[in-house]
């Protein structure tokens, strides 16, 4: 007779429930965190007038720290007193790490054994391929996390000291750097970055902070323990040379576009012409800082800026986007079907038959989102179609940047902006399989017949 197995206390069968799926437990976990973070937020002692912001807008600052985008309809820095600040801080941490692993490592300080369903929902929240080293991969996390905010932290105190006491530099320092890590684009300055436009050290820190966050931590590790590019994943490999792809596309589109615009470029030297482009095509990988007034961009600017963040960071990051990989599995995708290539190739390895599929509805899924909420939002706020589908674009990518809609958001343009920032963060995947059924069976097939195409 087999010996019974006690199930771990961390997220057992009686803890989360029989018939909780790994997709609809983020969905509740997020959810709880958001409602928690907007109950603290709501609190007189969160703002510095002593008097609660209102549940709505706790709401949104919370939903927008844990889906780390940084859209607001409060100014973090100027309204928010230090407990306010230091609890948006804390979401963006949660946020930017995921739910399960905070839950993880919460589990393993108090010495905790994760079960087999706990590390199901690492898998699902940290967007692995495998349930295999999900434990180690949040060790990982842990250590890269802190070892790259604090050295993020210690660049940018040392900026910050060259015209604030130390004490308060280090705070700043200490907020900008989870806050760009976490690529959530919260800011303590009042008005973002823009007064370091020509600031080498804190753009170059900024940028390189946002970058590594969304590169994903198996990225992380991979690199990391390979050392070699030859040994490298393709997800590794992909993530990279999209990366770099998109920014680099970014950097030069933005500075031509941008390079005799008086009110963004046109002022600045040829040096911080360069600096500025290249931090505005970095900053739409769903961070949210910026160094140029957003709402002085041409619409063609703004045009790019929300295909960058329609693709956002990359998958198991701290971003939000449909995925850099995503759009490389759709490039290979459709260079098949014109070569009549039956199988997906990329970068001569043969993907797995259902990937595509899996592409173009994660694709499908999030621009139907953004249309809808688009459209309603046309309706509900009165604003013109660029500037409404920016600021959509930019909550679903998880990015924060705005052109001015947020602050001016009716109530239920709010919910919407919400709504869209959650989706965003969880991903539209996940939410479809929460809502939906868990599984198909498989049990039968339909006869098959064609329809004709394009």
């Amino acid at each position: 007779m087999l010996p019974r197995i006690k199930m771990a206390p961390f997220l057992s069968r009686t803890s989360v429930g029989p018939r909780l799926s790994p997709a609809q437990f983020l969905v509740l976990g997020y959810t709880g965190v958001i409602f928690l973070g907007a109950l603290l937020l709501a609190l007189p002692a969160a703002t510095v007038r002593g008097e609660s912001m209102g549940f709505l807008d706790a709401l949104f600052t919370s939903t927008s720290g844990v889906c780390v985008t940084g859209l607001t309809v409060v100014n973090t820095g100027s309204d928010l007193s230090l407990f306010g600040q230091v609890v948006v801080m804390v979401l963006i941490q949660i946020g930017a790490l995921g739910i399960m692993t905070m839950s993880t490592l919460f589990a393993l300080l108090t010495g905790r054994r994760i079960s087999l369903r706990g590390r199901l929902f690492l898998k699902e929240d940290l967007n692995q391929g495998y349930i295999a080293g999900m434990v180690r991969l949040v060790r990982y996390c842990l250590a890269f996390t802190l070892a790259i905010q604090c050295l993020g932290a210690l660049s940018l105190w040392v900026c910050f000291m060259q015209e604030m006491p130390w004490q308060k530099a280090l705070y700043y320092a200490i907020f900008h750097s989870i806050s760009a890590f976490g690529n959530a684009g919260f800011d303590i300055t009042g008005n973002s970055l823009s007064q370091y436009v020509t600031n080498f050290p804190i753009n170059l820190t900024v940028a390189l902070l946002i970058i590594t966050g969304g590169l994903g931590f198996g990225v992380m590790v991979d690199i990391y323990e390979e050392r070699s590019w030859r040994h490298l994943s393709l997800h590794t490999k992909t993530v990279l040379k999209m990366t770099l792809l998109l920014i680099l596309t970014g950097w030069v589109v933005v500075g031509l576009l941008e390079w005799h615009n008086p009110e963004t470029l046109g002022g600045l030297s040829i040096s911080g012409r360069i600096m500025a482009s290249f931090f505005t095509a970095v900053t739409p990988r769903t961070a949210g800082f910026n160094t140029l007034s957003t709402q002085a961009l041409s619409s063609a600017t703004l045009f790019i800026l929300m295909g960058l963040m329609f693709v956002g960071a990359s998958p198991g990051s701290t971003g939000g986007g449909v995925k850099t990989t995503t759009m490389a599995v759709i490039w290979a995708g459709l260079l098949s079907a014109v070569k009549g290539d039956p199988d997906v190739n990329l970068s001569h390895r043969r993907l797995p038959a259902g990937d595509f599929g899996k592409a173009v509805a994660i694709i499908t899924l999030s621009s139907v989102l953004i249309f809808l909420i688009t459209g309603i939002l046309l309706m509900t706020e009165g604003q013109s179609l660029m500037v409404t589908l920016f600021e959509v674009v930019s909550a679903f990518g998880t990015v924060g940047l705005s052109v001015g809609l947020t602050p001016n958001l009716s109530p239920v343009g709010k919910v919407l902006i919400m709504v869209t920032m959650f989706c965003g963060r969880i991903g539209p995947m996940t939410l479809a399989l929460a809502l939906g059924q868990r599984s198909y069976s498989g049990r039968y097939r339909y006869p098959e017949e064609k329809v004709s195409l394009g």
